[in-house]
């Protein structure tokens, strides 16, 4: 049997291929992992692809390598390629696609952005990202390099990350000084930014939404008081839960030499005001007040 040609970064069931390769007497057992492969390869047609043309099977073959590979990759064993042919054999790989493809969808549950949108539960919108994120990581040419394990994972990390970011936004809104915000977009970055700025002020409520005149009162009332901005954001990190602190403190070392300075200084009220809208505000600025 003629396989691929080995390369730093061969796709895990190529390498599982060749180990099967090696084994003396692997007929019946290459007969039936053949079968599987193409019954799958089938099915991501018909699905993702087009089963009528032979660059539609041909994508397919091609994502059914990588979506097995994934599920090898994530697979809690050993990851040399006895190790893996021996998971594929005993497992079946049916069952090691629908692993890779169960990791494609919990990746498409989590957050892209810190930026929640309506529009992110529709069923039309939800199957799209799966697609694109099924193409994207999955595709895996069996004679060239794969980076699809190293995509997904850097993938999976900045979208726990956003998760991370949303949750914090949600806990912040909900104890927002007038009451839970309940507006279903949510720009997360800036409701964060929103309540450490406004924290500077001293041991305050927390606010997460607000109106010019606010922040026309919060820099009228720093500058003439000169609040140690530090007492402010300890006072804030002691109501949120510990596990949003690193994410507030990122920020706080971030805004102390740049905003937070400005809005010290004797800048000008309305281009501060501007500033914050178009870097840190964003649609949570209420800019209509009477």
């Amino acid at each position: 049997m003629k396989l691929a040609h080995v390369t730093a970064r061969t796709p895990q069931l190529v390498s599982a291929l060749e180990a099967l390769a090696r084994r003396a007497n692997n007929q019946e057992e290459t007969f039936i992992l053949l079968d599987e492969l193409s019954g799958i390869t089938v099915l991501v047609a018909r699905r993702f692809t087009n089963e009528r043309t032979a660059d539609g099977m041909l994508d397919a073959f091609y994502l059914t390598v990588g979506c097995i590979s994934l599920g090898i990759s994530q697979a809690t064993i050993p990851q040399d390629s006895e190790t893996q042919l021996s998971f594929l054999l005993h497992q079946g790989a049916e069952y090691v696609f629908r692993m890779g493809f169960r990791h494609i969808k919990e990746l498409s549950c989590l957050p892209y952005t810190a930026f929640v949108s309506e529009f992110d539960n529709d069923s039309f919108v939800q199957q799209r990202d799966i697609k694109v994120l099924f193409t994207e990581i999955c595709r895996a040419d069996p004679v060239a390099s794969w980076a699809g394990e190293d995509i997904y994972r850097r993938e999976l990390l900045d979208r726990q990350s956003n998760h991370k970011i949303v949750a914090c936004a949600k806990w912040l809104r909900q104890k927002h000084y007038a009451g839970p915000i309940k507006d279903p977009e949510l720009d997360a970055h800036a409701v964060i930014s929103i309540a450490i700025i406004f924290a500077m002020a001293g041991d305050g409520p927390i606010v997460a939404r607000f109106r010019q005149k606010d922040v026309e009162t919060l820099i009228l009332g720093v500058r003439k008081i000169q609040p140690d901005i530090d007492v402010g954001w300890d006072a804030l990190l002691k109501k949120v839960p510990s596990l949003y602190h690193s994410i507030l403190q990122e920020c706080m070392n971030e805004y102390r030499n740049t905003i937070i300075r400005k809005i010290q200084s004797q800048a000008n009220i309305k281009s501060i005001i501007s500033e914050l809208q178009n870097s840190y505000a964003g649609g949570e600025l209420e800019v209509d007040y009477d």
